[in-house]
C-alpha cells in the first residue's frame, strides 16, 4: 500500500477500536485483508472505483469462498468507512465479488475420545510432571468450559480462585461473559499453579509471555496422540466444538448455550444443533400438543 493507503487504513482501524471494540486480532486481520486486496488491485485502494474492484473476482478465482467472503466483507466496511467521513462520496463496493458461503459443519469429536483423552493426560499429571499437570489443566479448561483458544492461553495467573466456580472472561470483541469452571478443572489449575513463577502473571507462561496458539496446537494434538486418536482430527477449537455439542445433547439450551460460548448471533450456535437431529426428532414427537393425536 502506498502511503495515502495507508493512512486511510490506519484511520479505519482506529475507528473499528474506538468504536466496534475491534481485538488486536480483529484489526490485524483487517490490515491483513485489505493489504493484499490493494497489492491485487495494483493501484490506490482508497480512490478505487467499481471497475478495478470488478476485476477482484478474476483474481481472487482461485482462493476459498471464504477468504473471498472475508476480504470483500473488509473493502465494504473500509468504503462505508470513507464515505461516512466523507473522505470520499461514492462507494463501490457493489462491485465486490459474492461468493455463496456455506457454514461448514464442526468436527465431531465423542464422548469416548474426549474420555479417552481425560485418561492418558490424567495419568501422565499423575506422576507430578510439571508439563504433564499444565497439560491436564488445558483439557480440563477447553472442554469443560468450552474456552477459545486464545482465551485460554492469555488467563491471568488469578483467574481461577479457589471456591469460586466461574471466572468473567473478556472474549472475542472485547465482550464479557460468565463462563463455569468445574471442581475438576479447579483443582488441575490448582495443581499446574505451583510450577508457575510468582513473577508470571499469566496462568500458563512461556517465558516472559504467555503460551502462543501455536504451541496449544501442538500440545493438544499430543494430547490426542497420547489417547490413541489420530492428531489431525483435534485442535483447540475441537475440542470447544466437543463442549457445545455434548451439552447440546445433554439437554442445554441453545439460548444458554450462546451464552457460554461468547456468541453474538444466536445462527452461530444453531450450527451445533445437526450433531443430535434424533434427539431433536424424539422433542418434537414427545412435547408437541398434536404428538399424541391419530395420524
Amino acid at each position: 500500500m502506498d502511503s495515502s493507503d495507508q493512512s486511510l487504513v490506519a484511520r479505519f482501524l482506529d475507528m473499528l477500536a474506538a468504536e466496534a471494540g475491534a481485538s488486536p486480532n480483529t484489526l490485524a486481520a483487517y490490515r491483513n485483508d485489505l493489504a493484499k486486496a490493494a497489492a491485487d488491485l495494483g493501484t490506490n485502494l482508497g480512490a478505487a472505483g467499481r471497475d478495478e474492484l470488478a476485476t477482484l473476482g478474476q483474481k481472487w478465482s482461485g482462493l476459498a469462498a471464504s477468504t473471498v467472503g472475508r476480504r470483500s466483507s473488509a473493502l465494504r466496511r473500509f468504503y462505508r468507512f470513507l464515505v461516512d467521513d466523507g473522505l470520499r462520496s461514492d462507494d463501490p463496493s457493489a462491485a465486490l465479488p459474492q461468493p455463496k458461503l456455506q457454514r461448514p459443519l464442526p468436527r465431531v469429536l465423542s464422548e469416548a475420545d474426549v474420555e479417552a483423552m481425560f485418561e492418558a493426560a490424567g495419568d501422565k499429571a499423575a506422576s507430578g510432571e510439571p508439563l504433564a499437570q499444565r497439560n491436564l489443566a488445558l483439557l480440563e479448561l477447553l472442554y469443560g468450559s468450552g474456552l477459545r483458544a486464545s482465551e485460554v492461553i492469555s488467563l491471568p495467573r488469578a483467574a481461577i480462585r479457589p471456591g469460586q466456580p466461574f471466572l468473567i472472561l473478556q472474549g472475542k470483541g472485547a465482550k464479557e461473559r460468565l463462563v463455569p469452571i468445574s471442581g475438576r478443572a479447579e483443582a488441575a489449575v490448582r495443581d499446574w499453579l505451583g510450577n508457575v513463577p510468582a513473577s508470571s502473571p499469566w496462568l500458563f507462561p512461556t517465558g516472559k509471555k504467555h503460551m502462543t496458539r501455536v504451541r496449544l496446537f501442538q500440545v493438544v494434538r499430543q494430547m490426542a496422540a497420547d489417547a490413541g486418536i489420530a492428531p489431525d482430527r483435534i485442535s483447540p477449537h475441537v475440542l470447544r466444538h466437543a463442549f457445545a455439542t455434548h451439552l447440546l445433547s445433554g439437554g442445554a439450551d441453545l439460548r444458554v448455550l450462546q451464552a457460554l460460548l461468547g456468541h453474538a448471533d444466536i445462527a452461530t450456535t444453531q450450527i451445533y444443533t445437526h450433531v443430535d437431529a434424533a434427539r431433536l426428532v424424539q422433542l418434537v414427537n414427545e412435547r408437541h400438543p398434536l404428538a399424541d393425536r391419530n395420524r
